[in-house]
């Protein structure tokens, strides 16, 4: 039978490329044999239910307990009527039960008492019957919220004293968050901030994503079953777009071997990765579409904001700083702090973030392009500067990050620009105080550099040709743009305070400045 790289949660090992499903998440059998409560939080589709299933499988079959993972997920719309939120979840929990466990460790009749006793007395009657004790990994759950969120916590933590004769004898709660960040207000908005109603957890413990050995591990299983090959650089470059993200690195795989080299003779090549990004970026998979939508949240925008503009991090509270390494949208670097998670991701964000822009642009006559279909920068600086000054204004009022709407804009501009015929990639970070934009069209690399000039600040002239140097030393080019948005207060127009001129660099380089 054949196998292939899975993007559509859990692997199955007959039909996926996988590896080990429990090898990232290591001490779990201790935990377990201490009769531990604990929380598993890591972003979607990193392999936690791959990993659970594996690991009930592993402890059932050891003859020692019965385990089982479960899913809280259908109780999710019952946030404020808990009887039928435990009846859903009850329902859910006795199927998944018949399936995944042999007859003789299957519950008893559930015990249907007054709602918020339900789920806490029929596990005491399945422990009370079991002969062995129990292992209950409950999947998805942080779906729950408000009153059914708290009663199964708080039912979990009355029976936790009884086990393991009269309770699960070890519980597992699997999610994207941590207790403290399960949502509890109306419209979700709120969160718990507290781990108190499962004050029993002995540890949370998150999933980490591939390393780069792994990465080749599973590549290279492709390669056994049907001899193509990985080039070295190939796989070098999966892992660096990547970071090793599981459903990334398998999605890039699969977009090459199930779609652009189908032919098994051919080898995968850098190219063949790179290309496979951008289609991922394009088409914005679901995967890819659940963080884009997070960006609107203002516990996330007060830190994506000021990284995507280069400015060092407001007063944001650590809890929100580490929400975002728990959903994946960012890392820790030890030589750069935080850091988006990985290079797809950092070009995501923004595209996310200028599609309603882009969406609101008018038609603009392609008048840059040369009878070569080449792209004249000075007719292209002219058309954007026109453009600016017509509709510049409206366009920044309308940016839903404010502090880098005069980006947003002018990235709008330059998606309608490659137009499926180039790339336009960013580079941003925390404390750089810009953005660097590199346009690829044809035999044109463009380096862009976008400079704010704040109110109270000196002008950002000279650090911005300097930072703008040093990038185009890097892309291997000899001109460039420096565009520095004023935001002071109480400017004139746009039209008023436009201005260009062409100056040069310390090193030679002729840089294009323009004043918005």
């Amino acid at each position: 039978m054949s196998r292939w790289f899975n993007t559509a949660r859990p692997c199955q090992a007959d039909i996926h490329y996988m590896l080990s499903p429990t090898s990232r998440l290591p001490d779990l059998e201790l935990l377990i044999e201490q009769r531990s409560y604990f929380v598993i939080h890591a972003p979607r589709q990193t392999g936690k239910t791959t990993a659970m299933l594996a690991l009930a499988l592993e402890l059932t079959n050891s003859g020692r307990y019965a385990a089982v993972v479960v899913s809280a997920e259908v109780g999710s719309p019952f946030r404020h009527d808990l009887g039928a939120a435990e009846l859903a979840i009850l329902g859910s929990w006795r199927n998944m039960i018949a399936v995944r466990l042999p007859q003789d460790l299957q519950p008893p009749i559930w015990v249907y008492k007054e709602p918020g006793q339900r789920i806490q007395a029929s596990l005491q009657a399945w422990a009370q019957a079991s002969s062995r004790p129990l292992v209950l990994l409950i999947d998805e759950i942080d779906s729950l919220q408000d009153e059914a969120l708290i009663s199964v916590l708080r039912q979990l933590r009355d029976g936790y004293p009884n086990r393991p004769k009269n309770f699960p004898s070890s519980v597992g709660l699997i999610g994207l968050r941590d207790v403290r960040d399960y949502k509890v207000a109306s419209g979700g908005s709120e969160r718990l901030n507290t781990s108190s109603p499962f004050n029993i957890k002995v540890r949370s413990i998150t999933l980490r994503n591939f390393n780069a050995t792994e990465v080749a591990e599973l590549y290279q299983q492709h390669t056994d079953d049907t001899g193509q090959v990985f080039t070295s650089k190939a796989i070098e470059t999966a892992f660096d777009l990547t970071q090793g993200q599981p459903w990334l690195v398998n999605a890039l795989a699969k977009e090459v071997v199930e779609y652009l080299v189908k032919d098994t003779n051919v080898a995968i090549t850098h190219e063949h990765i790179l290309k496979a990004k951008e289609i991922l970026i394009a088409r914005q998979d679901t995967h890819l579409d659940s963080l884009a939508e997070r960006l609107r949240e203002p516990r996330i925008k007060a830190i994506i904001e000021p990284m995507l503009a280069g400015q060092a991090l407001g007063d944001t509270p650590s809890d929100d700083r580490q929400y975002l390494i728990d959903l994946g949208l960012l890392r820790r670097d030890p030589s750069a702090g935080l850091t988006i998670a990985n290079p797809i991701y950092r070009e995501v964000i923004p595209r996310v973030l200028v599609q309603g822009t882009q969406d609101s642009l008018p038609y603009i006559s392609p008048s840059w392009l040369t009878p070569d279909g080449e792209i004249d920068t000075d007719i292209l600086l002219q058309t954007f500067l026109a453009f600016w000054c017509q509709h510049g204004e409206p366009l920044l009022n309308s940016a839903v990050y404010h502090e880098i709407a005069p980006h947003i804009v002018l990235m709008a501009f330059l998606h309608r620009v490659v137009n499926g015929g180039g790339t336009l990639e960013r580079e941003y970070a925390i404390g750089r105080d810009r953005m660097d934009l590199c346009l690829k069209y044809g035999n044109l690399t463009l380096g862009i550099e976008l400079k704010v000039w704040h109110h109270k600040k000196g002008d950002p002239l000279n650090s911005g040709l300097e930072q703008l140097d040093s990038y185009l030393a890097r892309l291997g080019v000899n001109f460039g743009w420096l565009i520095i948005f004023d935001r002071r207060y109480n400017l004139p127009s746009i039209e008023e305070r436009l201005t260009t001129q062409v100056t040069t660099t310390k090193n030679g380089r002729s840089i294009t400045v323009v004043r918005a």
